[in-house]
């Protein structure tokens, strides 16, 4: 993966306060209820999850110290208070597991989160000694969901999970992918292999997902989950200075990581979404796009021709 530039990193090269206004994320109070989140079924067994979540890659890999780590402990506190759930982690995201499962357990919140992680290794034993590392690292005796991260040796991994949800360690299983290219052996694997979830990248103008994959998993009863959703800050690049189309507010958009979000989430094929964030302000941001108005067929296309004009 490249390095990703966050909304903070754009804001700073905006200059103008003016511009600064035209993405800046809307305010902490903006969300009061979290019963306002929308949720979608995991179609495997009817549980429901809200459609914007949180990954860590990058974002969690910190050290001890307060100064790193209490920024996090706010997200996670924050994203409670207001319903969300899906926390998505991996051993290839260096210390992110250990982070989240510290700073849960701090909060008294450890069960309360949809913690998802990986497997991210090579051979049987390998995998099975990093998954149980992954649960001391998170602080659970049971995980939710563990994925085979990139496919990374996945029909040995597959065997192991398929064992591993019968006895109980983790609830469900999944494979994820982060490119295109990948897009099709995902497919043939959500059509004849028996997982819960799938990962993989999908984006308002990264749309290969779309030709096959998203419908693929929806009509297989597989739950989708959406990485580089922001396409590692290129949207926001791609975005800077620029004004939301007055139409974007008949949907509650208030911002461009809403608008981005909404656009993703408005896929009926879509379980949940989750864009990585340190920032609270961000993350209610986010946790907004899961709140009122989805765009229909037609205002999908709108999105999309609007952000091609740009």
């Amino acid at each position: 993966m490249t390095p990703n530039f966050s909304r903070r990193e754009v804001l700073k090269g905006l200059g103008a306060v003016g511009a600064s206004l035209l993405i800046d994320p809307v305010p902490v109070k903006a969300i009061k209820a979290p019963a306002m989140l929308m949720q979608r079924n995991i179609p495997s067994s009817g549980e429901k999850l809200p459609v914007v979540g949180l990954g860590s890659w990058q974002q969690f890999d910190v050290g001890s110290s307060a100064d790193e780590r209490n920024p996090l402990r706010d997200v996670l506190k924050k994203m409670n208070e207001l319903g969300g759930k899906v926390v998505d982690a991996s051993p290839m995201y260096g210390r992110a597991e250990q982070v989240i499962g510290d700073l849960s357990a701090e909060l008294k919140l450890n069960e309360q989160f949809f913690f998802a992680t990986k497997v991210w290794t090579n051979g049987r034993q390998e995998g099975i000694d990093q998954m149980n590392a992954s649960l001391k690292k998170m602080k659970r005796t049971r995980l939710d969901l563990i994925q085979i991260h990139n496919l990374l040796d996945w029909e040995t991994h597959l065997k192991t999970l398929k064992d591993w949800k019968a006895e109980g360690k983790t609830r469900y299983i999944g494979i994820t992918h982060y490119t295109d290219s990948a897009h099709s052996r995902l497919e043939q694997i959500v059509k004849s292999k028996s997982v819960d979830f799938v990962q993989f990248n999908y984006s308002i103008r990264s749309r290969n997902a779309e030709k096959s994959l998203l419908n693929a998993a929806r009509d297989n009863g597989v739950a989708v989950l959406i990485n580089e959703p922001f396409e590692q800050g290129a949207l926001f690049r791609a975005t800077k200075g620029k004004q939301l189309p007055d139409w974007a507010a008949d949907y509650g958009i208030k911002s461009w990581a809403q608008y981005f979000l909404k656009y993703i989430i408005s896929h009926e094929a879509v379980t949940c979404v989750i864009p990585g964030t340190s920032d609270v302000k961000h993350l209610v941001d986010n946790l907004g796009a899961a709140t009122g108005k989805l765009p229909d067929a037609n205002a999908r296309k709108m999105m999309v021709k609007y952000i091609e004009a740009l």
